[in-house]
């Protein structure tokens, strides 16, 4: 995963847990906006998520920043 998506992952992750509390969950859409604007990255944390990872379509997010704080 590049780094400025790490980067923005851990953000979106800590703004989640700040508005929603240790336990909001979110899917990979999370990291996106509503207009698909940039679709290589949306596939690149698709991937990530889904093929790489096989994660659930919704995942904690203290659990999703734990994972690419620790590089997977």
């Amino acid at each position: 995963m590049r780094t400025d998506l790490r980067a923005k992952v851990i953000a979106v992750c800590d703004q989640k847990i700040r508005a929603k509390g240790e336990t909001v969950g979110l899917s990979f859409y999370a990291f996106f906006a509503n207009k698909n604007d940039d679709p290589e990255l949306l596939m690149e944390a698709a991937t990530w998520w889904i093929k790489t990872h096989k994660l659930d379509h919704f995942e904690k997010a203290k659990k999703i920043k734990q994972m690419v704080q620790s590089g997977l």
